[in-house]
């Protein structure tokens, strides 16, 4: 046999062994066609570096129980790509092994390159040496900044090929996005954002990956690049193009939060209502956003001003417990879709009949006459009952969607939620109490002014630190020769923010900070002497400007000032352009005091000798970590601003000083009518974040140490390690629906607090019977489920006898607490 002969037989066989791998994805308006197969897609975000890789098998397959059929990620260009042309790809960062584990559990993949993510990231994802770089300019047609962002994708496509990532190489990658969300800003960069649009589109359909390529929130997106919504509801969105389908990549499942920000919640009523509206309406796929929301570790938080969690009220917690009922209900509500998938895909008529007063009723028939219908109630306030003749009758709450299977069997409404409440609880570990150690932050270099580089003027604080640290030092001097005008003086700063320290001949006068991260006047008075004075100010980030047009140029620092001196009538002294010293970071930082095996000694060892409400301090305690599997949290009460490592891994940011309002919270929440940010708040009059989680894979079976670096003054006695666990439980199934209780990591249910089978009142923690139930509720739920770690059954009257004074027509409910 000659040998190429030989080669084209190799190859012949190598690319029959690809074809029987390769996943073959094609769409048409009303399905995503995955080998032949129309399917609808549920998917749920889980951003592989906010959590850990520890934690992504068991992330991954809550997921799959809660009924999705893929997984959707961002690619974080800073953290893979920290200085230019170096790449990072090992631990959390590991996106080839997250796709390979979605894989495994039989799910599919979304991968969104960007690489631009938003994603209330820092810098929105972008490196900060992509900003310094000579003539560039973000997200527009500029040649310097589209080959950076060529040379990413083409990187990250090229490692994805290598693992065989993408479907069309057997890989579980069915979907693809480039850039994200320009379309809400593209009018900014006038017709250089039009061109740089047709030239990402052209980019990336170059990288011949195999699978359809989208773009969210990009109305005129180049064909074939499919065009997809983002929003809190999409049900109105319409693809640009008749053949495409309704993707709905970003269903904004809660909200993030800020400093100084209550806690935002989107019920799991109103969550099930926008999806199955949007089914209702023709969608194809729909992706929670976030689906876990999990944490900002380090400091890869945004904004300015985003907190440490992200948890988005999603799904799946922060710390990876189930978030129910949302979690259960939207379970649920795939669940009874999945019932029409055959019929949603392949219909032949649609037919969409208004029945007044708000009331829609939505027909799909298929060629084989099998049916599947949605009917809704827009209204926000009025019950309806609605009689669909032949096809039953059926009580349809305000502002919800049932889902009739077959068009006569109502298999789910969205307002009535039969899945349980979880109310977790945080247990103290009383034997772990913390012993403390502390270091002031060394710091003689910055208050003698020494520092580099130098400059006449006031340098933009990012262009200076390249985002290494959120800390840079701003020094100068000044010579007085008259004390009569000068000794009561007072320092004035103009600053972009975030905050900022001031010291006068290494003496501290204060601390001030920005209400909303933007630019404010530092003011403090300050004391002169005659001679030579030294001034140093200490800039600090919480995190950069992540979205906006050209939020990339959005300055922070004290840039440009001025800085002034002000002293006996009024008399100023501008000394902006004096000449400046300036240091980047810590010397803590540069010395790695967060790191236990980094630690000099303290200057004191007993908690009674810690220093209290000082700024610039370092502690450090040592502390067992907690027994069990459950989530680990440390309670930063009583602290004040500054970052917090355990065993050298940065747990991120804490501003446990900054109380939210005391106002605009309450325990109950309509779900009825669109929902905003600010619906539905709660944690009023408290730190905007006081728990922070500590995944069980940064702890030893041993000690372990905790480090913090305390910026504006707070006191440690107080701060201590918790598990996450489940308190309470709570049901309220209609009858004839199944009832679900479970309790977590191996705990059992205790005690049955309340049962009640008829029409009981209230909610969690609130139950009460009404005015009439089976007397033997209690018992049969004692029977069914004390004892044990789960129970469930179908809710009948059968199995709880006669209900006093119910009449037959009468739907009963079945109420339950219990305790774990």
């Amino acid at each position: 046999m000659s040998y190429s002969c030989f080669t084209s037989i190799l190859l012949f066989n190598l690319i029959l062994l690809y074809s029987c791998f390769a996943i073959d994805v094609d769409y048409d308006s009303k399905a995503l066609i995955i080998n032949g197969e129309r399917r609808l897609i549920f998917s749920g975000a889980i951003h592989y570096p906010r959590s850990t890789v520890e934690m992504w098998p068991d992330l991954i397959q809550k997921a799959k129980d809660g009924g999705l059929d893929a997984i959707e990620t961002y690619i974080f260009w800073d953290v893979h790509e920290p200085v230019q042309r170096e790449y990072n790809f090992s631990g959390n960062l590991d996106f080839v092994k997250f796709f390979k584990l979605i894989q495994e559990a039989g799910l599919y993949g979304i991968i969104r390159i960007g690489p631009y993510v938003c994603a209330e990231w820092n810098y929105g994802g972008f490196p900060l040496w992509l900003h310094n770089m000579s003539g560039i300019k973000l997200r527009t047609d500029n040649p310097v900044y589209k080959n950076e962002m060529q040379i990413f994708t083409t990187k990250i496509v090229d490692v994805a090929k290598e693992a065989n990532l993408f479907a069309s190489q057997g890989g579980p990658i069915i979907l693809a996005q480039i850039e994200n969300e320009y379309g809400d800003i593209m009018s900014h960069y006038n017709d250089s954002g039009k061109v740089y649009i047709n030239w990402c589109a052209q980019m990336a359909l170059a990288q011949k990956i195999g699978v359809p390529w989208i773009m969210c929130q990009q109305p005129d997106a180049p064909q074939p690049i499919i065009n997809t919504c983002n929003g809190h509801y999409c049900h109105n969105f319409q693809p640009n193009n008749p053949k495409s389908p309704k993707m709905f990549t970003e269903n904004w499942i809660g909200w993030f939060q800020k400093w100084g920000e209550r806690v935002p919640h989107r019920t799991a009523q109103d969550s099930a209502f926008s999806v199955a509206r949007f089914f209702q309406n023709g969608g194809v796929l729909n992706n929670y956003y976030m689906y876990h929301g999990g944490t900002n570790f380090g400091r890869t938080s945004g904004g300015p001003y985003i907190t440490t969690s992200y948890d988005y009220d999603a799904p799946i917690d922060e710390y990876g417990n189930l978030n129910q009922p949302k979690w259960g209900h939207l379970k649920d509500l795939h669940a009874s879709i999945k019932l029409g998938e055959k019929v949603l895909t392949n219909y032949s008529t649609r037919n969409d009949k208004d029945l007044g007063n708000g009331i829609t009723l939505t027909t799909y028939t298929n060629s084989t006459g099998a049916r599947f219908c949605f009917l809704n109630n827009n209204d926000t306030n009025n019950d309806a009952n609605v009689d669909l003749q032949n096809d039953g009758k059926y009580f349809v709450p305000a502002w919800s969607v049932t889902i009739l299977n077959g068009c006569n069997q109502e298999v789910f409404n969205t307002a009535k939620v039969n899945s349980q409440t979880s109310i977790m609880v945080k247990k103290s570990d009383d034997d772990n109490k913390l012993t403390w150690e502390w270091k002031m932050e060394p710091k003689k270099d910055t208050m003698l002014g020494n520092g580099s580089p130098k400059a006449y003027q006031l340098l933009e604080q990012k262009e200076v630190t390249s985002d290494a640290s959120d800390y840079l030092w701003y020094m100068t001097s000044v010579d007085i020769n008259d004390t009569s005008i000068w000794s009561n003086a007072t320092l004035r700063v103009n600053t972009m923010g975030h905050t900022l320290h001031g010291y006068v001949n290494r003496r501290y006068v204060g601390y001030q900070f920005s209400q909303t991260g933007n630019q404010f006047t530092y003011e403090k008075q300050v004391s002169l002497k005659n001679g030579t004075n030294i001034i140093t100010l200490l800039s600090a980030t919480v995190g950069l400007a992540n979205y906006g047009a050209w939020f990339d140029e959005i300055k922070v620092g004290i840039s440009g000032g001025p800085v002034q001196l002000i002293g006996k009538n009024n008399v100023t002294m501008d000394l902006s352009t004096n000449l400046w010293s300036y240091k980047v970071g810590l010397n803590g930082e540069r010395r790695h005091l967060y790191d236990s095996q980094s630690q000099p000694q303290p200057h004191g060892a007993s908690w009674r000798a810690i220093p209290i409400g000082q700024p610039m301090i370092w502690y450090k305690a040592e502390f067992k970590s907690p027994l069990g599997t459950n989530p680990v949290v440390v309670d930063l009460q009583g602290l004040g601003k500054g970052h917090a490592w355990v065993n050298g891994h940065s747990i991120g940011r804490y501003w446990s000083s900054w109380i939210t309002p005391s106002d605009g919270c309450s325990n109950t929440c309509d779900y009825r009518g669109n929902y905003t940010p600010e619906k539905c708040k709660t944690n009023c009059g408290n730190p905007s974040q006081r728990w922070y989680h500590v995944p069980r894979s940064f702890m030893n079976d041993g000690l372990n140490t905790l480090v913090l670096f305390e910026e504006i003054g707070g006191n440690p006695l107080s701060v201590q390690f918790q598990t996450v666990t489940t308190g309470t439980v709570c049901a309220n199934v209609y009858e004839g629906k199944q009832l679900e209780l479970s309790c977590q990591s191996g705990q059992v249910i205790s005690q049955i607090q309340f049962a009640s089978f008829g029409n009981p009142e209230g909610q969690c923690g609130s139950f009460k019977k009404g005015s009439w139930d089976a007397t033997n509720s209690q018992a049969v739920m004692e029977a069914a489920c004390v004892g044990t770690n789960s129970c469930g059954f179908s809710v009948t009257k059968e199995m709880f006898g006669g209900a006093t004074g119910a009449n037959n027509s009468s739907i009963a409910r079945l109420a339950v607490q219990v305790t774990c």
